[in-house]
């Protein structure tokens, strides 16, 4: 099935820097993210002849790749046992961040209360150095929550895919996202909006 066709001998060219992107937003890893693309482009060598055009050959790849990451944090045990994980992190967690008075539970402590930030989101996000500072504070998450996190926010993937992916249920995915997101909260506000520029 010739009638697409596919440029292997270029991929490094074309996609190789926005796959590793891709890859190191993922796993926060150099030696891994060349190894997930390195992969990639084997699988997707191997695989050539099920492509069906219906998408651009980056979109293929970049699907590859999704799945390769997947599969390494499966490996890794990183998505295995969610329900213990949040059980035995729950009161760490909670102690860091809110209130631990009986009449204030669920109450942000004063200091680790969300502040209003000097600059928008959206305005950040259009500087290149606010990537380094986002990719470093997903390295500071735990390695648990990376994946969720990676996927809802980065990837924008949708909520019954993610679970099924992760192989999550729905209420360990909201807590883990929940979780991430205070996470990614306190780092950006301590390393980029609250930081004098």
């Amino acid at each position: 099935m010739e009638a697409f066709s596919l440029q292997p001998e270029k991929w490094v060219i074309l996609y190789g820097d926005y796959l590793y992107s891709l890859a190191m937003m993922k796993t926060g890893s150099r030696e891994t993210s060349q190894d997930l693309v390195q992969e990639t482009f084997l699988s997707a060598v191997k695989a050539k002849d099920t492509f069906n055009g219906l998408s651009s050959e980056k979109t293929w790849l970049t699907a590859i790749l999704r799945n390769k990451v997947i599969d390494f944090y499966r490996k890794k045990d990183v998505l295995k046992n969610a329900s213990d994980y949040l059980a035995d992190t729950e009161a760490s967690f909670h102690a860091a961040f809110f209130d631990s008075a009986v009449d204030s539970y669920g109450h942000w402590r004063q200091d680790t209360a969300p502040r209003a930030w000097a600059e928008s989101a959206d305005a950040a996000m259009k500087r290149k150095e606010f990537y380094k500072i986002l990719q470093y504070c997903i390295d500071k998450m735990p390695p648990r929550l990376i994946p969720a996190f990676v996927a809802k926010y980065i990837d924008e993937e949708d909520t019954e895919k993610i679970c099924k992916e992760l192989d999550l249920s729905s209420s360990n995915y909201w807590v883990m996202v929940h979780r991430a997101k205070v996470l990614m909260r306190s780092c950006l506000e301590k390393n980029w909006f609250l930081e004098e520029r």
